[in-house]
């Protein structure tokens, strides 16, 4: 290095290079029968950070100016585009090698040797990571998606190789591995459309017309802006409970898909009004208490 720079101060270029030349065939370490140089450091940094730019403006190109050609949504766009970039870097990564007379048949061996990693301690990231690429062909849910799994729920915001992103209804944003949404059973409420039915249950007391509480219960339905027109709200006679008579309104929604209680704490509000206004009793439970009474017959005699 100090030639180098005493060959830079002189301006002595023909120096300078010879300098640089062997400083670049340095070896560092050995790779089989080839040796790993400063030079070749420096040619495998710069091409393969060329072929992940390369990959990555291929990915973005493929997804909004070729497949925006046809018509798939942005979702199966971008789960195409993902699978190109990865496959020109596999081959970007081979073809590197190659030209930088590396010996490959040394890579058996280290591939040998991650072989076993994987099946010791990576094993769940290679479980991700196919995952991943099942998600991405077969797609059972995509961005946007509202899901349940293991207990979450939100919204899907991004997809990747070995996990996927869901931010919950309090704007909290969970990491779940792609292998839950494979392993596990998966609700996607929104997996054919946005349009999702909800149940509210009501039970009023037993000397209420039901045919008026259906009347009552479709108003509150249709008044509400969140409850879509179409299809039609209904009221289902569930049944004779212990201490009310049950109804199960059933109303569909697409806004409020992401927040159901919103949807129905706003329908319960508007039901109470509606039946305190129709003089509407809604029951609490009942038990009826039977006491019987009687004594006991004493046998024993005093002496």
């Amino acid at each position: 290095m100090d030639e180098l720079y005493q060959d830079i101060k002189d301006g002595n270029v023909g120096s300078f290079l010879e300098h640089l030349e062997q400083f670049l065939q340095i070896s560092l370490i050995g790779v089989g029968e080839s040796k790993l140089t400063i030079g070749l450091l420096i040619w495998l940094i710069i091409s393969i950070t060329a072929v992940l730019i390369l990959s990555e403006l291929v990915r973005k190109f493929t997804v909004n100016k070729v497949l925006a050609r046809y018509p798939l949504d942005l979702g199966t766009r971008k789960a195409i585009g993902t699978i190109v970039k990865y496959v020109l870097i596999i081959i970007g990564f081979f073809t590197i090698l190659q030209n930088s007379n590396v010996d490959l048949s040394a890579l058996g061996i280290l591939a040998g040797a991650i072989g076993v990693g994987i099946g010791f301690g990576l094993q769940n990231i290679t479980n991700n990571f196919i995952s991943g690429l099942i998600i991405l062909f077969e797609r059972p849910i995509k961005e946007g998606d509202r899901i349940e799994v293991n207990g979450i729920n939100g919204d899907v915001i991004k997809i990747s190789a070995r996990s996927t992103m869901v931010v919950t209804n309090d704007n909290i944003t969970i990491i779940v591995p792609n292998s839950q949404f494979i392993d596990s059973a998966v609700i996607n409420w929104s997996h054919n459309d946005r349009n999702i039915r909800f149940h509210i249950p009501v039970g009023v007391a037993y000397k209420e017309d039901p045919e008026k509480v259906r009347r009552i219960l479709l108003e509150a339905a249709s008044e509400n802006a969140g409850v879509l027109k179409a299809p039609p709200s209904d009221v289902l006679f569930q049944g004779y409970g212990d201490s009310s008579i049950d109804f199960d309104l059933r109303v569909w929604t697409s806004e409020y898909i992401n927040k159901p209680q919103v949807l129905k704490s706003q329908l319960y509000y508007d039901i109470f009004k509606k039946f305190r206004e129709a003089n509407i009793e809604i029951p609490f439970p009942q038990h009826d208490l039977h006491i019987r009474s009687g004594f006991k017959k004493n046998d024993e005699t005093d002496h």
